[in-house]
């Protein structure tokens, strides 16, 4: 049975899409770009957007009752490659070994412009 996970803390769902679904034990984000929670997208560096991504994937996923030690599988799309890096490093400070897997694709364009958007998939542990 799916369930809809929706919270105040990461920008609304503002189409035919919910913010995750828990299917079972598994959680699935939607792609997160740099939204504020009052849905304005965050000026400034590649560091600074990425860290808007990653604190709204972590307010989806506490919504779901996981952390990012949860995550088994991320997906990045970044609209210039040379941007891998700097994207590359914020994201990983915010996980720990055993790594998700992951691919990056390089996309022409992402919604409202952004450059950067990252959905993950995680586990929920079952207690």
């Amino acid at each position: 049975m799916k369930i809809k996970i929706e919270t105040s803390d990461a920008p609304k769902a503002t189409g035919p899409f919910s913010q995750a679904v828990i299917d079972g034990n598994m959680i699935f984000t939607s792609g997160q770009v740099y939204l504020t929670k009052e849905g304005k997208l965050v000026e400034g560096s590649i560091e600074e957007q990425t860290h808007q991504v990653m604190k709204n994937l972590k307010a989806v996923l506490e919504a779901s009752g996981a952390t990012f030690k949860d995550v088994v599988k991320t997906t990045i799309y970044v609209t210039d490659m040379s941007l891998y890096g700097k994207i590359n490093e914020v994201y990983g400070s915010y996980l720990s070994e055993p790594f998700p897997a992951r691919e990056t694709v390089c996309v022409k364009q992402l919604p409202l412009g952004a450059k950067l958007e990252i959905s993950m998939v995680a586990i929920k542990t079952v207690s």
